[in-house]
């Protein structure tokens, strides 16, 4: 009755659903099975981005292992803000899931604190790197890699020389976005200007719709975001203008994202540079698992490792022609993407 009254305690305050009950002592580090979580950040398991691919990730491993949604499988935390990092990460060291992930830059803090306080539970920070601690691997993506492809299917796609790209907080990580997406458009034709813009949040859809349709007015046909939640803004945006017959495209981010550009009319997901989080979850799950956590390390998914790459949903064949040339090119190491 402890037990149970214990856990109710735990899902009716933080929010986790557990789906079963372990006959594990409560004060016990040990399961009959390997189990995994994550922390998400301000965007949840369901903002079309980077969470929700984490996500799937972390189900299709527990699925694939006959795990269930559960202190005794796999879960997460959902994050509304920041000051909610610690106390997701801690309430699910409690409830004993062996492998955490947290995912994004923004609780790199939080993670260097509980892996302190916590060393037999193991850590994984997706897109960034928290050093020095033998139970935290730092997942990073070669996203400038994609970004670049992003840039060159714009090129390619533009009929007014003009195209813009909106991030959602400036950082280093959503800078590879930025920098790699300048570097595609250009390496197409140098004279395309890339307008910029930043909605400083990844929860603010209205902001990322206003910044979107302030460049479809200044004749920007193509937008490249990275802005999480804010994104389905500038999907929005598109989609009003594209009624109002202007020509416009939006490349999506982390995921495929061409079920977001679907209207009544049309669609108008021009690619995706996706960033294969899900993959990367997935695999350190398993790793973990099989006891062969990669901690203290710097895991990088790139182009060449299938961790990133460019996904055509409405591409001309002469824009898929081109993007696959490129490609080729920065798997045998001819191109050089930076990511600042």
């Amino acid at each position: 009755m402890k037990r149970a009254a214990t856990l109710t305690a735990i899902v009716l305050t933080f929010g986790l659903v557990f789906g079963g009950c372990s006959n594990q002592n409560s004060n016990s580090n040990k399961k009959e099975h390997h189990t995994a979580a994550l922390v998400t950040d301000g965007g949840g398991i369901d903002d079309k981005s980077f969470n929700q691919s984490a996500w799937e990730g972390l189900k299709n491993w527990g699925k694939q292992h006959g795990l269930k949604k559960g202190v005794d499988g796999y879960n997460y935390a959902q994050s509304t803000s920041d000051a909610d990092f610690m106390p997701n990460i801690n309430k699910l060291v409690k409830a004993q899931y062996q492998t955490i992930f947290a995912i994004g830059y923004k609780l790199n803090s939080a993670v260097d604190t509980a892996a302190k306080q916590n060393p037999k539970t193991n850590f994984a920070i997706i897109d960034s790197v928290v050093p020095n601690h033998k139970n935290v691997a730092s997942v990073q993506f070669k996203s400038e890699q994609s970004s670049y492809l992003a840039g060159v299917a714009a090129a390619k796609t533009t009929q007014t020389n003009k195209v813009g790209f909106v991030g959602g907080i400036k950082s280093d990580v959503v800078t590879t976005f930025e920098k790699g997406f300048i570097q595609g458009v250009h390496a197409v034709n140098p004279n395309i200007k890339v307008d910029v813009k930043y909605v400083g949040a990844f929860t603010k859809a209205d902001v990322g719709k206003s910044l979107a349709s302030a460049m479809f007015n200044n004749k920007e046909d193509v937008i490249f975001q990275a802005a999480g939640g804010s994104g389905a803004g500038v999907f929005s945006a598109a989609k009003d203008n594209r009624k109002n017959g202007k020509k416009v495209w939006v490349i999506g981010v982390d995921q495929d994202q061409k079920a977001d550009g679907k209207y009544n009319g049309g669609n108008v997901t021009l690619a995706s540079a996706v960033k294969k989080v899900d993959t990367a979850v997935y695999d350190l799950s398993n790793k973990s698992m099989k006891g062969e956590f990669p901690g203290n390390k710097i895991v990088t998914y790139d182009l060449k490792g299938k961790g990133v790459d460019l996904i055509d949903d409405n591409l001309t064949t002469t824009a898929q022609k081109a993007v696959n040339e490129y490609r080729q090119k920065i798997i045998k190491g001819d191109i050089t993407v930076k990511a600042k």
